[in-house]
């Protein structure tokens, strides 16, 4: 599918780090099996000139989604913090454009679009279509993509680089893109 890859096109790759993969503060179980499969779009994306964004949590002590203050994750991806990295076999291109979200004092943002004005830099750069991998497909994945059909781009999912926090979260946010038009491919 990566042959299909062309003119107009995004790569987006969502939150891959550290805290997020085995051994971090909130691991999704097998996330880091995604970073193989990441990077040989990443390979291909760099090869065609296509390019690639990703999008990170970056969170400030405290942050309202975390259990210490209400919310309903542990404390996870803390600004400067050793967690807060892309996963360190993830091969990032020193041209990539990095989208930092929930950042935030009064509220969270699941989603790379959520007042981080990546869809006018996606339009400013022509884009229409955008590949979506990373994690967690039920949470940052499903915002992103979902927000991304809201914004108008045509929506494709990188189903086998992506993993859900549970396997019924995945099942239902696969079900919630279908129904937003958004196609799963890989």
């Amino acid at each position: 599918m990566m042959d299909e890859l062309k003119r107009g096109d995004a790569l987006i790759v969502v939150d891959v780090q550290k805290d997020f993969c085995p051994g971090g503060a909130l691991p999704i179980e097998d996330g880091d099996a995604v970073v193989p499969v990441l990077n040989r779009w990443i390979a291909e994306a760099i090869q065609k000139g296509i390019p690639i964004y990703a999008s990170r949590d970056w969170h400030p002590v405290g942050h309202i989604s975390f259990n210490e203050s209400n919310g309903p994750w542990p404390p996870h991806c803390l600004q400067d913090s050793e967690g807060a990295r892309f996963h360190p076999n993830l091969q990032l291109p020193d041209s990539v454009v990095k989208v930092t979200k929930g950042v935030r004092f009064d509220q969270d943002q699941n989603s790379a679009f959520d007042q981080t004005g990546l869809a006018f830099r996606l339009r400013q750069e022509g884009i229409e279509r955008i590949w979506i991998g990373g994690l967690a497909e039920d949470v940052c994945v499903l915002a992103t993509a979902l927000d991304g059909r809201k914004e108008g781009f045509e929506v494709l999912l990188i189903s086998d680089a992506t993993k859900p926090v549970t396997s019924e979260g995945g099942e239902k946010a696969r079900r919630e893109m279908r129904e937003a038009g958004i196609q799963s491919t890989g």
